[in-house]
């Protein structure tokens, strides 16, 4: 069994602010060197740190920030053979973050744009797609018929906050928002933005992460409620994709969804705790550590 991702990968240059500036504000902080980033990228990296056979299918610049973006992948040791180098620039983000661990960010797609379904590996029926939104809806669209004809388990993370063919989100297994995305969702659809109602609506399973109060999933099975973990954040930056590597990675393993989620909950708390997005992902000993399993 293999988690393919199929997504974005993004290098970031993250400013340290006192506060986040508000329109028309210029603010002073400190910038750092480019970390490895994008939703996509972060994803894979923490599958594969949490046990996941990890595959990246995406597209990257061929430039010192596609450099970055692949050696980061491999280190992690997630398979690149569908990382593809274009003849763009790389995805490039300005992530500001403020004392308290907020973060404002600003996205420049780049080489992701050309990021295309066609390039995926044979899916099986045992696969997992793991998918966000930095990359064309319509190669999401097309990855998502691709996985549902060889019967793999499709999960996608609707973020940022995008419209989607709304059959093709019929052919999602679990749909994964944060609660600004889940709300703007319910707000398209008529419905509130919790995941009971947007399980209702759309007949596919729901999981909505709300932060310090943890996640809510909604199913065929029912509603489950699961708590986050306490910690003390550093920086939010990356920690959905935190949540969403570690769940692909926990079904890979074969865990239920109660579970799955609550391994998900602690790898997004982990990630709190340090700066940047990739390189805060944790590992699974990290990981077990805060359930209590270690």
């Amino acid at each position: 069994m293999t988690v393919t991702i199929f997504g974005s990968a993004i290098a970031d240059i993250v400013f340290r602010l006192p506060r986040l500036p508000g329109p028309g504000e210029t603010l002073l902080g400190a910038a750092g060197a480019p970390l490895a980033g994008g939703k996509g990228l972060n994803q894979a990296i923490a599958a594969a740190r949490d046990g996941a056979d990890a595959r990246f299918v995406g597209c990257v610049g061929r430039d010192e920030h596609g450099d970055l973006l692949r050696m980061a992948l491999i280190a992690a040791g997630v398979n690149v053979a569908g990382l593809r180098g274009v003849d763009r620039a790389s995805g490039l983000a300005c992530v500001c973050v403020d004392a308290e661990g907020q973060n404002q960010i600003a996205v420049s797609p780049g080489a992701n744009l050309q990021a295309r379904a066609a390039q995926l590996p044979e899916l099986r029926d045992d696969s997992i797609l793991l998918l966000q939104m930095e990359v064309p809806p319509e190669e999401n669209a097309r990855a998502i018929a691709r996985a549902r004809a060889a019967g793999a388990r499709v999960l996608l993370n609707l973020a940022p906050a995008a419209a989607m063919d709304r059959a093709a989100l019929g052919g999602v297994d679990l749909l994964i928002l944060n609660e600004g995305e889940a709300a703007w969702l319910g707000r398209q659809l008529g419905r509130t933005g919790d995941a009971a109602a947007l399980n209702e609506v759309l007949g596919i399973g729901v999981a909505v992460t709300e932060g310090a109060r943890g996640a809510s999933v909604a199913t065929r099975a029912g509603l489950i409620q699961v708590p986050a973990f306490a910690v003390g954040v550093v920086d939010s930056t990356g920690a959905g994709d935190a949540w969403c590597g570690v769940l692909a990675a926990a079904f890979h393993l074969g865990m239920p969804m109660e579970l799955a989620v609550r391994r998900a909950n602690a790898a997004g708390a982990l990630a709190c705790t340090r700066p940047g997005a990739a390189p805060a992902m944790p590992d699974s000993a990290a990981i077990d550590a805060l359930m209590g399993l270690d």
